[in-house]
């Protein structure tokens, strides 16, 4: 298995022990460094959150740049078998995580953007103990086919899409919803007008009103 040895963090603003954490997973391309730049515009909110930025396991074959697994075939099936491939790492490093600081799924929220958002869904959907919330920005669904509506009714996800993202189109956002709301979960979305593959100041608050509510219970 590969696993996740670096990456980006940023620690508690209160200076206290965590109380939750904020895991931010990054796209195709890119690295924990810059995923982590969500953190600081959210900690006032989540003052008691470690937010924890790994880089993806494998470097890309291009820039300085990683992936969660390659990109060269988008095919539903290779986009299912990379996303499984690429769970393990992820899920060794969260459940390392959790015990280091003595803390449940439910003190953990999982955020991703594009390829991240796939391993977000694959990952937050499939934990053994439901976490807090799922955030998916730019990105797509894999594969639900070994899911069960028994086990994954109780974690809330929030999706944003740029209208005209050119790289992951927004349909895969309305797909997405619908085969989520079809197995009984609880899915908000926002389509932010006008916006191509990246996030908006409307959706960087939404993602944050939608962890802080679903970690701290607050507004």
């Amino acid at each position: 298995m590969e696993k996740i040895v670096n990456g980006a963090s940023l620690q508690p603003l209160s200076g206290a022990r965590p109380k939750q954490i904020v895991l931010l997973l990054h796209g195709f391309g890119s690295s924990g460094s810059d995923m982590i730049s969500l953190a600081p515009g959210w900690q006032h909110s989540l003052p008691d959150a470690l937010f924890l930025a790994p880089h993806a396991p494998q470097r890309c074959g291009f820039g300085a740049g990683y992936q969660w697994w390659a990109l060269s075939d988008i095919s539903p099936q290779a986009l299912a078998a990379g996303a499984a491939k690429a769970a393990p790492a992820i899920n060794a490093f969260v459940d390392r995580k959790l015990s280091q600081y003595s803390l449940t799924g439910a003190d953990l929220a999982i955020v991703g953007f594009s390829q991240g958002t796939m391993m977000a869904l694959h990952v937050g959907l499939r934990r053994v103990r439901p976490v807090a919330a799922i955030v998916g920005y730019s990105g797509m669904l894999t594969s639900i086919s070994d899911l069960r509506h028994e086990e994954t009714g109780r974690t809330p996800i929030l999706l944003v899409h740029g209208s005209h993202d050119q790289v992951v189109p927004v349909a895969a956002l309305h797909g997405a919803e619908s085969e989520l709301k079809r197995l009984g979960l609880d899915v908000s979305t926002h389509v932010s007008a006008g916006v191509g593959h990246s996030v908006d100041p409307v959706g960087l608050r939404l993602g944050q009103e939608f962890v802080t509510r679903a970690l701290t219970g607050g507004s």
